[in-house]
């Protein structure tokens, strides 16, 4: 698991896994999930 904060945005990466996004999806206002093509949580996008 890796942490990035992006000031300029004030928005924080959660990278949960080393495979690539496929798909990316909205589940609720200013978070954003991202699913690898088997549909498995990569990440996690908070803004």
């Amino acid at each position: 698991m890796k942490l990035d904060y992006y000031k300029d945005t004030d928005s924080l990466y959660i990278d949960l896994s080393s495979r690539p996004s496929a798909e990316s999806m909205e589940v609720s206002s200013g978070i954003v999930l991202d699913y690898d093509a088997q549909g498995n949580i990569t990440g996690i996008d908070i803004r």
